[in-house]
C-alpha cells in the first residue's frame, strides 16, 4: 500500500498537476462559464417551449430548441466552442481537439448549467407539472430509443465536425446556421419517439426539476453512442485528419514491436550473453 500511494503521488507530480496548471488560466475558466451560461440559456429557452401546455406543436418546439442553438453558438461559441452538449465534448475529446481535464470541466459546466436552467424555468413558470421531460414512446422499447437518439446527435455531431473543420475553405455562413437547423431537423423526427433530447445535459436539467427519471440513461447513451461513431466517420473517413492518422501508424507500428519480441526470445538472448560472458567473449562487440 505504501508503494501504491507513493507512486500515485508521484504521477500527479509528473502529469496531473502540469496538465492542471497549463489549462487552469482565466481563458479556461471563462470557457467553463461559457459553458455553463450557454447550456442554462439553452434549456431556459428550448424546455420552456416544451414547458406546460399540452397543444405546442412539434414545429413550434424544433424551431425553439433550433433557433437557441443558433443564439448560443454566436453568443458563446469564439469563447468555448458552444458545445454546450456532453455528447459533443466527448466527441471532441475523442477526435483530440481538446484535452481531457478540458472535457471533463465541460462536462461538469454544462450538467450545472442545465439544472440551473431548469430551476430558474421551475421558479418563473406558473405551471407546475411537465417541464420538458424527455420520455419515450410507449410502444417504444429502451433498445429502439437508444437508437433514435444515436441517430439524430450522429447527425448533430457530423454537422458540428463538418462546420468547424479548419480544413474547409468552402464554408458560405457561420456554424450556427447548419448546426441550429440540424438540431430543428432532429426535433421535428425525434419527438414522437424520444421527446427529442440529442443532448444528456437537458434530459438531466429536465430530470432533476421535475424530479422524474423515466429511462434517463437511454438519453446518455444514445447521443454519446451517436456521437462517437460521427466523430469516427467523419475524422477518419470522411475528411481524415493527416495528424490522427499518424498517431495512429504510430501505435500500430508500436504495438507490433511490443508483440515481436515475444518472452521466450528475450530469455534466449540473455542466455546467449551469460554464456558469452562466462566463456570470456565481449556480447557487444566492443573493446574491453
Amino acid at each position: 500500500m505504501p508503494q501504491i500511494s507513493r507512486r500515485c503521488c508521484s504521477c500527479c507530480r509528473l502529469y496531473v498537476m502540469p496538465a492542471l496548471q497549463s489549462i487552469w488560466n482565466q481563458t479556461f475558466l471563462r470557457a467553463l462559464l461559457a459553458e455553463f451560461l450557454g447550456t442554462a440559456l439553452l434549456v431556459i429557452i428550448g424546455v420552456g417551449s416544451a414547458t406546460g401546455s399540452q397543444s405546442h406543436s412539434d414545429l413550434h418546439i424544433a424551431l425553439a430548441f433550433g433557433l437557441a442553438i443558433v443564439m448560443v453558438v454566436q453568443a458563446v461559441g469564439h469563447v468555448s466552442g458552444a458545445h454546450v452538449n456532453p455528447a459533443v465534448t466527448i466527441s471532441m475529446l475523442c477526435a483530440h481537439r481538446i484535452s481531457l481535464f478540458k472535457a471533463i470541466g465541460y462536462v461538469a459546466a454544462q450538467c450545472l448549467g442545465a439544472m440551473l436552467g431548469g430551476g430558474l424555468l421551475r421558479a418563473v413558470s406558473p405551471f407546475t407539472t411537465s417541464f420538458g421531460v424527455t420520455k419515450l414512446h410507449t410502444d417504444l422499447g429502451a433498445g429502439r430509443g437508444v437508437l433514435v437518439e444515436a441517430i439524430i446527435t450522429f447527425a448533430l455531431v457530423l454537422t458540428v465536425f463538418a462546420s468547424t473543420d479548419e480544413k474547409r475553405t468552402d464554408l458560405l455562413c457561420s456554424p450556427a446556421l447548419p448546426i441550429g437547423l440540424t438540431v430543428a431537423v432532429g426535433h421535428l423526427f425525434a419527438i414522437p419517439y424520444t421527446g427529442s433530447s440529442m443532448n444528456p445535459a437537458r434530459s438531466l436539467g429536465s430530470a432533476v426539476v421535475s424530479r422524474e427519471w423515466p429511462a434517463h440513461w437511454v438519453y446518455w447513451v444514445g447521443p454519446i453512442l451517436g456521437g462517437l461513431l460521427a466523430c469516427g466517420i467523419y475524422e477518419y473517413l470522411l475528411y481524415p485528419n493527416p495528424q490522427l492518422k499518424h498517431r495512429i501508424r504510430e501505435a500500430c507500428r508500436r504495438s507490433n514491436d511490443v508483440q515481436q519480441v515475444s518472452p521466450g526470445s528475450s530469455e534466449k538472448v540473455q542466455s546467449e550473453e551469460i554464456k558469452m560472458q562466462h566463456t570470456g567473449e565481449n556480447p557487444k562487440g566492443d573493446n574491453p
